[in-house]
C-alpha cells in the first residue's frame, strides 16, 4: 500500500529548481498557476525519455511508425471525436471556502478512503496469519472487509450510473449522502454540480464566421486518426500497424497542487495500434505485458507499478485500464492502455464523408480497423523517475549526500570530466579527453572547488560518472572513473573509456533488456 508523502514532493520540487529541472512559469511575474518551465538539466531528461519511448516504438517494431500533427486541427475534428458534447468534467464548488472541486473526484477519494481501511485490515491479517495467509479467501470472507467492499462498490455504481445519464442532481447527493466535507475548510456547503468543457478555445483569423472558433487540442490522437489513410497508404502499412507521435496537449482542468503531475499544458506520447476487428484483445493484452515491462526496466521497482482496470469506461472503448506508479502522492495514472473499437475511425468518416476504411488483401474486403491505444504522459514520467531516484544518504563518515538515482541512459549528462587541480596542464588534458567523448556521450567540464564539492554537485543532478584527471595521468594516460551510486572508484585507461560508459549509459543498453 502507498503512503501519501507530502515532505518527499516538497523536497523534490525544490531540488528540481535548485538545480535547473524545473522553474515555476512566469516566475519573475509571480508565476502562473500549474505551469512549468523545464530548465537546463530538466530538458536532457525529458528528452532521453522521450528518445527511450521513441525508439521502442518506432525503432524496435518495424510496424510502427511516427508522425507529428499540427496541435490546430479543423473545428469538425473535435466534434467528430466527441470533444465538443462529451469532453466535460462535473464541477461543484464548496460556498464557504469557495473552491472549485470535480465531483466525480470527491467520489473517488472517497472510494479510495474504504479501500485504504481495506488494505488496513488485510495487511494487519497478513502479519497475524504469516505464511500461511490467504489474501483472496480472506477478502472474500471477512465480514469487516466484504461490508467494506460492498459500500466501495454500491458507490461506484451510483456514480456510474450517474455519470451515464448525466444526472448531475445525482451526483450532487451521491456527496452529501457521503456526507464528504470541502478538504480545506471541512464545510459541506456545496452548490450544484455543472457541466464545464475541458477545452481551451481561440479564434482563427480570416476564415468563414462560422469556422473562426478553433480548439487547442485536449489529446495528440486524433491527429493519428485523421491522417490514418495517409500514412497507411504512402508507407505501404499492412494491418497490423501502429502510429506514434509525441506532442502537447491542453485542457482546462481543475488542477490540485501536484507539481508537473497534471497541467493544463503538458506532453503526451501516444501510439494507436490498427488491427482486425475481433483481435482487439489480443492487441490490448499483448500492449499491456509490452508496455509494462517497458517501465520496469528502467528499475524504478517493481513493487512501484499495478494495473489498474476501468470500471467506469470511455464512451468509445471495450476494455481500459492504467498502469499506476506509486508518486509521493500514493499510487496514480502514469498510462493507459485503452481498446477504442472502430469509434474514432467511424466518426471521421462520417463527419467527414471520406472513407476511412483498411483494403485487406487477405480477406479481399474493406473494413474500419480496431484501434489499441497506449498513451503515457511525458511529465508524468518525469515525475516518476525524478521522485523516485531523489535519494538522501548518510555516509559513513558522518557527512550526507542527495543523490538522483536516475537510470543511466535517461540522466541530463552522462559524465562529468574533473581535473583534480587548475594546473601542470590537468585541463588541457581533460579537455582533450572531453573532445574525445562529446560526440557520443553529453558531457560536463568543471575545475571550480575541491574534487569532493564537485562530486557532490554531479551527484545531485544525476551524473553516472565523474572521471577525475590527476598528475599520474599525464604520465600514463589513466584517469579515475567513479560511479555514482557506490562512489566507488576504478582506474582506467583513457583509450578503455568509450567502451566502458557504452556499456551503462548508453540507450540500446536499456532497449536491449526489454
Amino acid at each position: 500500500m502507498a503512503n501519501s508523502d507530502d515532505n518527499l514532493l516538497k523536497k523534490v520540487i525544490a531540488h528540481a529548481k535548485e538545480y535547473g529541472f524545473v522553474f515555476p512559469s512566469s516566475e519573475i511575474y509571480d508565476g502562473l498557476a500549474a505551469a512549468y518551465d523545464y530548465g537546463q538539466n530538466g530538458v536532457e531528461l525529458k528528452n532521453n525519455i522521450k528518445e527511450y519511448w521513441w525508439k521502442f516504438m518506432t525503432q524496435l517494431h518495424e510496424n510502427i511508425v511516427g508522425i507529428d500533427a499540427a496541435i490546430f486541427m479543423h473545428p469538425t475534428t473535435w466534434k467528430a471525436s466527441g470533444h465538443v458534447d462529451a469532453f466535460n468534467d462535473p464541477l461543484i464548488d464548496n460556498k464557504d471556502s469557495k473552491k472549485r472541486y470535480r465531483a466525480d473526484v470527491l467520489i473517488e477519494d472517497a472510494i479510495a478512503k474504504i479501500e485504504d481501511k481495506i488494505n488496513k485490515e488485510v495487511d494487519k491479517a497478513a502479519k497475524r496469519f504469516g505464511d500461511s495467509f490467504d489474501r483472496e479467501m480472506y477478502l472474500t470472507t471477512n465480514p469487516r472487509v466484504v461490508e467494506y467492499q460492498k459500500k466501495a462498490d454500491e458507490i461506484n455504481q451510483r456514480m456510474k450510473d450517474a455519470i451515464e445519464k448525466s444526472d448531475l442532481a445525482s451526483l450532487r447527493q451521491l456527496i452529501i449522502d457521503l456526507e464528504i466535507a470541502d478538504p480545506i475548510s471541512g464545510s459541506r456547503n456545496w452548490t450544484e454540480v455543472r457541466q464545464f468543457n475541458l477545452m481551451f478555445s481561440t479564434e482563427l483569423g480570416s476564415v468563414a464566421d462560422e469556422a473562426s472558433k478553433i480548439y487547442l487540442r485536449p489529446e495528440t490522437a486524433q491527429g493519428i486518426f485523421v491522417n490514418f489513410l495517409n500514412v497507411q497508404k504512402t508507407g505501404r502499412m499492412k494491418i497490423p500497424f501502429g502510429i506514434a507521435q509525441i506532442g502537447k496537449a491542453f485542457r482546462n482542468e481543475i488542477i490540485a497542487r501536484q507539481f508537473i503531475f497534471r497541467m493544463r499544458e503538458f506532453e503526451q506520447m501516444e501510439m494507436q495500434f490498427f488491427v482486425k476487428p475481433g483481435e482487439e484483445m489480443k492487441w490490448y493484452e499483448f500492449w499491456k505485458e509490452k508496455r509494462i515491462k517497458w517501465h520496469k526496466v528502467l528499475g524504478l521497482g517493481d513493487d512501484n507499478y499495478r494495473f489498474h482496470d476501468h470500471l467506469n469506461l470511455a464512451h468509445y472503448a471495450n476494455a481500459a485500464c492504467d498502469i499506476q506508479f506509486n508518486f509521493p502522492m500514493g499510487f496514480k495514472e502514469l498510462e493507459g492502455i485503452h481498446s477504442r473499437t472502430d469509434f474514432d475511425l467511424k466518426n471521421h468518416e462520417k463527419y467527414s464523408g471520406k472513407k476511412l476504411q483498411y483494403f485487406d488483401t487477405e480477406d479481399n474486403k474493406s473494413y474500419i480497423p480496431y484501434v489499441v491505444e497506449t498513451s503515457i504522459g511525458l511529465d508524468r514520467m518525469f515525475l516518476a523517475i525524478l521522485s523516485n531516484s531523489y535519494t538522501e544518504e548518510k555516509l559513513e563518515d558522518g557527512s550526507e549526500r542527495t543523490v538522483l538515482r536516475i537510470p543511466a541512459p535517461l540522466a541530463p549528462c552522462k559524465v562529468a570530466i574533473l581535473p583534480l587541480v587548475k594546473k601542470d596542464g590537468l585541463p588541457e588534458k581533460s579537455e582533450e579527453i572531453m573532445k574525445e567523448l562529446r560526440m557520443d556521450f553529453k558531457c560536463y567540464y568543471e575545475d571550480k572547488d575541491t574534487i569532493g564539492k564537485r562530486y557532490r554537485r554531479m551527484d545531485a543532478i544525476g551524473t553516472p560518472y565523474c572521471i577525475t584527471v590527476d598528475h599520474q595521468t599525464m604520465s600514463d594516460n589513466t584517469v579515475t572513473l567513479r560511479h555514482r551510486d557506490t562512489m566507488e572508484q576504478e582506474r582506467l585507461a583513457i583509450s578503455a573509456l568509450t567502451s566502458k560508459l557504452q556499456e551503462s549509459v548508453s540507450m540500446s543498453s536499456l532497449l536491449n533488456k526489454i
